[in-house]
């Protein structure tokens, strides 16, 4: 089976244009001066730890000569030397710990709250959902993607400052060391300054080569995990979200089909990540083992020629490890460098996905957005809205069956349409979520409007909150209610027939479980009242109700005296009830899309 996450992302960048993304967010988010402030420490830190182990390999030659020569009195001075390198050493260890993990921890703080902000950014979210796979499972790459990405960029980025000061400390001892080394071959002296830096980046370049070949599937192995692990989430959490009607169908043995293919997907992930991570283990741990006797090998002919000491020998091990641990950083850390590519990537392209919806990719097929000039008014003129699948190619759409309508403050409108004609797409465009099409729509201001939908959202907050959303929230008011007191809470629930939720205002709830459908739309109404817009347009929010909820709700909606009502659906007792101006919908063919999109092209 093939799955849509093993294919490119459309919005995927280059690794230059990744960087460069992620580079830019960086320094606009308010976490840059902390994270420079912690980076400035992290390198002071950095340069005493070399510093500390300079000095610690130097002391390797009096140390191991000491011992050689039997010298008893310099062999303790030098355990106390050791003492105070080893005590200082394990300070600057743990000082660097800790500034690693919270560089690390603001890094992600950075990411979360920077991609979050992007994420949520009115409208864009929404507009993601129909970009594709991209848009698949964003609490992964919100908060698993995230924290691996702030981890690995902290402990990466550390490693390799880390290792380029050890490498330009070490290589000069090492050169010291074989400056003037010659080797005897047949009879004649070949002599080769700095024999022992030329052997080490050689035996480093040598397994980074190696592992490079053996570990180039990582990255996109990763990716790919990455995918399949958040495919497994969203499983069990839809699973869980809808148990009651997944039980009352008897489908637990369908959703367990699904959970088990989806660990499926995970564990053959994890199979494939297996063998590539055990291949490169061969690299990583056999040049990890001889590099164990490595330095001394190549040492030994200086050392059996006289013209290294014991101590000589072991201060160039010393050194030797030094160099080769900074030049084989990379070999080390390929695979935390592919996991750190694939989450780059991740998060990368989704910001970017993001960032993109507000330029749609579909020049000339847009719709044009307007604010009323004037008069407060909503209006449309040659309206065309295309559907799916590919917003102005062979996918269906709707059009204004009078060619345009204008509708005034205080008005009732009822915009219907036949079977089969999609009007949630007149809604979403007039929302601002669905701007593919042709035509103009110009609208009042959007914070004096309501938008209704027909499946609406209830947050898991307290029902006072949930009554004004997004008017107030935990963080207190915002937009500003006229009436916020528990009476006018009451009131408004008692007028939409919610009476038994009276008593309920400071509780937090999942309302969305604990309320029926009649209820949940009853609940936008009464927010409506306490919000009193100037504008109310609503999806069909009618349909299917109760006869008794339709008649109540409408009574409610009659009530609102200072708001323009637009209901959108075939809706006779909205009809009847407030005999409104009636705009058709009719459908807008596939060649019809054609033509269009041709004409505006």
């Amino acid at each position: 089976m093939v799955n849509s996450q093993d294919k490119a992302e459309p919005y995927e960048l280059p690794l230059s244009g990744q960087l460069k993304m992620m580079t830019g967010a960086f320094w606009a988010s308010p976490v840059r001066n902390p994270v420079l402030a912690l980076t400035a420490a992290l390198l002071c830190v950095i340069f005493a730890t070399t510093y500390a182990t300079y000095r610690l390999n130097e002391w390797n030659g009096p140390f191991y000569d000491a011992l050689a020569r039997r010298d008893m009195p310099e062999f303790l001075h030098q355990l106390v030397v050791f003492g105070v390198l080893a005590s200082l050493l394990t300070l600057l260890n743990v000082i660097q710990q800790w500034l690693n993990q919270i560089a690390a921890m603001r890094m992600r703080e950075g990411l979360a709250r920077d991609l979050a902000d992007v994420w949520l950014t009115p409208g864009r979210a929404l507009k993601l959902a129909g970009a594709g796979a991209i848009a698949d499972n964003p609490d992964q790459r919100l908060h698993e993607d995230t924290r691996i990405l702030a981890e690995n960029t902290t402990s990466l980025s550390i490693g390799l400052v880390n290792s380029t000061i050890l490498l330009a400390s070490f290589i000069g001892v090492l050169w010291a060391i074989s400056t003037d080394f010659g080797l005897q071959i047949g009879g004649r002296t070949i002599v080769i300054p700095g024999y022992m830096l030329w052997a080490t980046i050689l035996y480093a370049l040598f397994g980074s080569v190696m592992s490079n070949v053996v570990g180039s599937r990582l990255a996109r192995l990763n990716a790919q995990r990455y995918a399949r692990e958040a495919d497994l989430r969203a499983t069990l959490v839809r699973a869980n979200e809808n148990m009651k009607p997944i039980t009352l169908a008897r489908g637990e043995e369908s959703e367990l089909f699904r959970v088990h293919t989806a660990i499926d997907g995970v564990l053959g992930m994890l199979r494939k990540l297996a063998w590539a991570l055990t291949n490169l283990t061969w690299v990583s741990a056999g040049f990890g083992w001889l590099a164990l006797v490595a330095p001394i090998i190549i040492a030994s002919p200086m050392y059996f020629s006289g013209n290294l000491s014991f101590g000589g020998l072991m201060m160039a091990v010393g050194a030797f490890n030094q160099v080769n641990q900074a030049l084989r950083w990379y070999v080390a850390n390929f695979s935390v460098i592919a996991d750190w590519r694939a989450t780059l990537g991740r998060v990368s392209s989704f910001r970017n996905a993001l960032v993109s919806m507000d330029t749609p990719a579909m020049e000339g097929s847009v719709l044009t957005y307007r604010k009323s000039d004037g008069e407060d008014v909503l209006s449309v003129t040659d309206l065309a809205v295309f559907g799916e699948p590919d917003k102005g190619g062979d996918g269906h759409g709707i059009r204004v069956a009078e060619g345009a309508f204008t509708i005034r403050p205080g008005e009732r409108v009822l915009i219907n349409g036949n079977p089969g004609t999609d009007r949630h797409l007149l809604f979403q465009a007039l929302s601002g979520i669905w701007p593919w099409g042709k035509g103009e729509i110009s609208l009042p201001a959007a914070d004096r409007m309501i938008m209704m939908p027909q499946e609406g959202y209830l947050p898991t907050a307290s029902l006072r909150e949930v009554m004004t959303y997004p008017a107030t929230g935990p963080a207190g008011m915002r937009d500003g209610i006229p009436d916020m007191t528990d009476a006018a809470l009451a009131q408004a629930l008692e007028k939409v027939g919610l009476h038994r939720l009276v008593d309920k205002l400071d509780e937090v709830e999942r309302w969305d479980r604990l309320l029926d459908k009649d209820e949940e739309v009853a609940l936008q109404i009464a927010n409506a009242v306490l919000r009193k817009p100037d504008w109310l347009i609503m999806d069909d929010v009618l349909e299917g109700l109760e006869p008794e909820t339709q008649a109540l709700l409408l009574d409610v909606l009659a009530g609102l005296t200072g708001s323009t009502l637009l209901y959108i659906g075939r809706s006779d007792v909205f009809s009847d009830r407030f005999s409104p101006k009636v705009f058709h919908l009719a459908p807008l063919l596939a060649v019809d899309t054609k033509n269009e999109a041709s004409d505006n092209g």
